[in-house]
This record gives structure tokens, sequence and C-alpha cells, in this order.
């Protein structure tokens, strides 16, 4: 064997697969022991092989579980165990998933060996350790051994890379991570995250969200599950918390722990309200995650398809903190009462906007602060009514215009039934008197020769006068 090919074999193969050297030869051992066992070794034996990386040469061992007549079952037993139809577990890898460990054992002697006899050979060796009985080396190998060691290796590193891999991302859980949708089957997501598939079920999904193949997204890695087929990474794009996490991505004093995000309340798709707070007076929170020109809120709402996202003041009075919920509604006054709820009182104008479409605003609000809000209209007082009253009446007739034939203000209503009636007698003057100038002065017409008469006549009247 070329130790040196073999060497950077086994780096590049470490390299490649994130595998360290040392579980490669532990692969390597268990993949000789297999071929050994299946050419010179004997049924229900168990064999060890180490493996030498200087001289390439391999020694092997069987092992033999040390045990004395207590640990063994005895021919009544076996006879009963069978008529109850369990089996007796003759060693511990066949126990089951949730079976007990066998505080007795059916003798095998392939592998076990009784105390008395296993001290002969190593006096030190106490119950229930493992002796090893060391082996004849072999060389040669036929060709099913080989291809059995062949598929034990690749499933041994297979395993291997898969524990890497699992620990990896157990290690992230809570974070985000960008991948490519790879592909979609029925209702489950199936997206490539670098060294695994990440899968995004259906209820983890943002509703209205459309999903492509080649569609590269950010995700929550929820956890690492272990499943019968190896380790699964579940994703998530309905999580609170991914929002959070986007906010830390584009807001460095979030990231620095300046800004602080005290709690947060979302509907996937909709609308999502996020409490915040500074640890430092002259940093204004809101204003950090808004960003200049709502460059960094927009950021996010873009990676979330453009859910809505309302920044929160935190604040450790309930009432500021319950009003400042509601935003965008004006809030009139907060009551806090029993058991942990509130009244919060709102003008009727902006009830609709409280309670938001579907009530999903004050339902965001009540799971953001942790209280019980009920939202009542704010009843006006009789004397604020009154004034309100007043000042319109004072004010409409000032926004009228004026009467373009007679020169005064139209009747308005805030005017008195007398007022109303001298208008009405004085208008009525004012047409009987225009009347009454118009019968006696008459209009003159192009026909009538008035003006030629008072001519002509008055020669007539100097004669008659002479």
């Amino acid at each position: 064997m070329d130790i040196k090919s073999f060497q950077r074999a086994l780096a590049q193969i470490a390299e490649a697969r994130g595998i360290s050297p040392e579980s490669i030869i532990e692969t390597i051992e268990a993949a000789l022991a297999t071929a050994y066992k299946k050419d010179y070794g004997q049924k229900g034996q168990k064999i060890k092989a180490k493996f030498n990386q200087v001289s390439g040469d391999g020694q092997f061992w069987q092992l033999k579980l040390v045990v004395d007549e207590s640990m063994l079952y005895t021919p009544e037993e076996i006879e009963e165990l069978k008529a109850q139809k369990l089996v007796p577990a003759e060693d511990f890898d066949r126990l089951q998933e949730g079976q007990e460990a066998p505080k007795k054992v059916v003798f095998n002697p392939e592998k076990h060996i009784m105390i008395d006899e296993a001290r002969k050979k190593n006096p030190d060796i106490k119950l229930g350790e493992e002796l090893e009985i060391p082996l004849v080396s072999k060389q040669d190998y036929g060709r099913i051994a080989a291809q059995t060691a062949k598929q034990v290796i690749l499933q041994k590193i297979r395993e291997a890379e898969k524990g890497v891999i699992a620990a990896e991302y157990k290690s992230k859980e809570g974070e985000i991570i960008s991948g490519i949708i790879q592909r979609i089957e029925g209702s489950t997501v199936l997206v490539d995250i670098g060294k695994t598939l990440g899968i995004l079920n259906r209820e983890e999904h943002i509703p209205g969200e459309f999903y492509k193949q080649g569609q590269r997204l950010k995700f929550y890695i929820v956890k690492v599950e272990d499943t019968p087929k190896g380790s699964a990474v579940l994703l998530s794009r309905a999580y609170p918390k991914l929002v959070s996490r986007l906010f830390e991505l584009e807001v460095p004093e979030i990231a620095s722990g300046i800004v602080v995000i005290k709690s947060i309340a979302r509907e996937p798709g909709y609308r999502t309200k996020m409490a915040v707070a500074s640890t430092e007076e002259r940093i204004d929170p809101i204003g950090s995650c808004v960003g200049q020109r709502g460059t960094r809120i927009m950021a996010v709402i873009n990676e979330l398809g453009g859910e809505k996202i309302d920044v929160i003041a935190w604040n450790e009075d309930p009432e500021k903190f319950i009003g400042n919920s509601l935003s965008p509604a004006k809030i009139a006054a907060v009551k806090i009462q029993e058991n942990n709820s509130a009244t919060v009182f709102v003008p009727e104008d902006q009830l609709s906007l409280a309670i938001g479409k579907e009530g999903r605003n004050v339902r965001l609000a009540a799971q953001l602060t942790g209280w019980k809000i009920d939202i009542k209209t704010a009843d006006k007082p009789k004397a604020a009514e009154g004034e309100e009253a007043k000042e319109a009446s004072e004010a409409q007739p000032r926004s009228e215009s004026m009467d373009s034939t007679t020169g005064e203000k139209p009747l308005g209503r805030s005017q008195t039934g007398e007022a109303k009636k001298k208008r009405a007698k004085k208008v009525k003057e004012e047409e009987s008197a225009s009347a009454e100038a118009s019968v006696d002065e008459g209009t003159p017409s192009e026909e009538s020769p008035a003006e030629e008469t008072s001519v002509e006549e008055k020669p007539a009247e100097e004669k008659s006068a002479e």
C-alpha cells in the first residue's frame, strides 16, 4: 500500500466531507473487521480491528463478554420465556427502542466467556467487561468481503457526515439563514441551505406567499429534529423571531445591544407590532429601527413580502405602553382594571382604527403588552358640547358669501325667528318701493316721442305766456 497516497486521500475526504481524520480511521477499522468476519470469522463473533497508518497493516481481536452463572438464563427460564413468546435478548445490540437492558443473557461461546476462564488470560478482568482475544491477521480477502467493506465505509462516512451537519445546525437554532428553494413537494418546500436541505412545512409558510424554484429567501431555523432517515433541519417563515433577527441584520443599534426589542407580536403576512427601548437616552429607538427615509424598515418589509410593521415605544407605565401599542389610533384615556385588563377610551372617529381590520390591531396590541384590552368610545362632556356648538354658530355666518343683489349676508340657521321676520319685512319693503318707482317713472321706449314732444310744445307755451 502506498501510505503517502493513502494519507493524501484521507486528508482530502476529511476536508471535503467536514469529518475529522480520526472518524475516517474508525470507519476503515470497522470495514476491516466486517471483511475479516465475512471471510475468516464465525457467526455471532464480535471482531475488533486496529489499522496502522504508518505500515498499512491491520490487527484483529475477538471480543467476548465476561459473565458468571448469575448473569445467565437457566434452561427452565428459557423455556418459560419461549412459552410466553418472549425471546430473551442475547446481547445489547438487539435492544429495541424503550426496551430495558437485560439482567441475564443466553450463553453463546462466540460472544461470552465465563469469568474463571477469562481470568486465566487476564487476571485483572472484571464482570461485564470485554476480553480481547488476539486473532491471526489476514491480507487476502475475497470479492464479497471487499465489497462489503466498501459499503461499510460509505455508510459510516455518510453517518459521520450527517452527525457533523446535525451538530453544526443544532448550534444555529434560533438564527436566520439564507437559502435557495430547490423543489416543492405538495405543501412542503425543500430549501438548499448549504450542506443539507432544510424543510419548510405548510404551517410555517407566510399566508398568501408563493414560492418558486430557484428563489432565494431568508428562513428562521426552528430546530434540528432526529428522524429515522437522519437529522432534519426545520425552517420557518412565519415565526415571530424572524422579524427580530431581520432587524438585527439591518439595524446596528439592535445588534450591538443599544436598542433592545422588548416584545413582538405577529400575524404572518398581515401585520407585526414590535416594542423597542433604548439603553441610552441620546438614541431614539424608533428612529433607529426606521432608518433614514425608512430604508431600514423597508428592507425588512420587502423581505417579508410587504407585511406591515409597527414599531412601538416600550414604556414601564402600563397605561402609556397600552396607549402606544394601539398605534396608529389616537387614544383619549386608558383605565387599568383588575385581572390584568385595561379599558381604552378613544374618540368615535378613531374607534375603527383602534380595532383594526378584523380586530387585528387590538389583538396584536393585547399580545404585545400581555394585557386584556377593551376599547370604548370616549363620551364628550356637556360643557364641551355647548362650547363647540357656540363656536360653530359663530363661525358659520363668517364662512358664508355675501348676497350679490342686496349686498347683505344671506339668512343663516343660527339666526332667531324675530331676526328672520325683520329681515323678510325689510326685503319686502324694498321690493314694494322699487315696484312703485318703476310704475311712476315708467320705462321709455324707442318708439315714444317724449323728448320731441317736449321740444315742440315749448314754443306754444311761450306764446301762451306772452
